[in-house]
């Protein structure tokens, strides 16, 4: 980036209210399910094996088993569901596999469930004493990037007793997970599609790309591509292209024993530890970058708080503040202009 467009970063604060026309801040209606509404935790129990779930079949193989839910500490009530494995990675390298929960309508229909046919049920990966933090934290860059778009996944955390068949035995796993909603659930709840074929980044909206590239770079994220649609959803809203972002288990704030850097479409990076922050995102107007840091750093206090609300779930303090410290660092790059022109503006990519 040359200096004069390095130059055109520093705007008056007045220009953060120029219209962008049809890049402005969409209005959506939410219609928010009852899965949804709230973020108590749901207690559920599920039985089934783990050997089963993880031959190699195809998105079509279900295995059907029973769904117990708590029913606001008033009992446990269930319901049948069909399970297979998702994922590729997590699939390989993990011991629990990840999940895809299908529901019929008529299963759903007056429990917590209804309104959902498809769900994602998020579990720790491996057996090792910090599986659950990690599911916080992964759970946490979920609700952080809520206050960073309007345009997201809901999630709801749980406290999940797998009963594991084991040969003739069932061996229990208590474990922390979260649901995660249907991206055809995410574009029906805001009045919008789901855009299957991929797009270069930059027909997307450019709002949208702004926020979603400095909160892959606040969570140290380097394991999504908007243009190859990898971990990351396009929903077709108002005649905006929008990226939703997910699964954000290979973020430095997330640091799991498994990480790695990402190498998309064989493109290697020059890092080698997910904790070093990255910024890839594209080049756009300086405004953009401009309206997008005061956005980030006026909501700083909103980030925080949301995750204190999460320390009482850490089982490890010390996992609970690297995960502050390491949001901090993030705002300290963003409250610095030169580390801001350094660590962003400077390396925006122009392709």
């Amino acid at each position: 980036m040359d200096k004069k467009t390095i130059l055109l970063f520093l705007i008056p604060v007045i220009s953060l209210y120029i219209s962008f026309g049809q890049d402005s801040e969409m209005k959506i209606n939410e219609d928010l399910s009852a899965l949804f509404q709230d973020e108590e935790i749901i207690r559920l129990s599920l039985r089934y094996s783990n050997k089963d779930i993880k031959k190699v079949t195809n998105d079509s193989t279900f295995i059907t088993t029973h769904l117990k839910y708590e029913k606001d500490n008033a009992g446990w009530d269930s319901l049948e569901v069909r399970l297979r494995k998702r994922g590729n990675f997590r699939l390989k390298n993990c011991y629990y596999a990840p999940i895809k929960v299908k529901i019929k309508k008529k299963e759903a229909k007056n429990t917590l469930f209804e309104g959902h046919k498809n769900l994602k049920l998020v579990l720790p990966c491996k057996l090792e004493k910090d599986k659950n933090d990690n599911i916080i934290k992964e759970y946490l860059a979920y609700k952080l990037y809520e206050m960073v778009s309007p345009y997201h996944f809901k999630t709801r955390l749980v406290d999940v007793e797998l009963e594991e068949i084991k040969g003739k035995g069932i061996k229990i796993h208590k474990l922390k997970g979260f649901l995660v909603e249907d991206d055809k659930h995410v574009a029906k709840r805001i009045g919008a599609k789901v855009l299957p074929s991929k797009t270069h980044p930059m027909n997307q909206m450019p709002l949208e790309c702004v926020r979603n590239s400095f909160f892959q770079f606040m969570i140290g994220n380097t394991d999504y591509s908007i243009a190859y649609q990898h971990n990351s959803k396009l929903i077709f809203l108002d005649g905006q292209i929008i990226p939703v972002p997910y699964d954000f288990d290979m973020a430095g704030m997330v640091n799991t024993s498994y990480s790695t850097v990402s190498q998309i479409n064989n493109q290697v990076l020059d890092i080698d530890d997910v904790r070093i922050r990255k910024y890839r995102g594209f080049q756009r107007e300086p405004i953009l970058f401009t309206e997008v840091r005061q956005e980030y750093l006026t909501k700083r206090e909103h980030f925080i708080t949301e995750i204190e609300k999460c320390k009482p779930y850490f089982e490890n303090d010390k996992s609970y503040r690297t995960t502050l410290e390491y949001i901090e660092e993030f705002f300290k790059i963003l409250g610095n202009d030169e580390r801001f022109e350094y660590n962003i503006l400077r390396v925006a990519r122009a392709y």
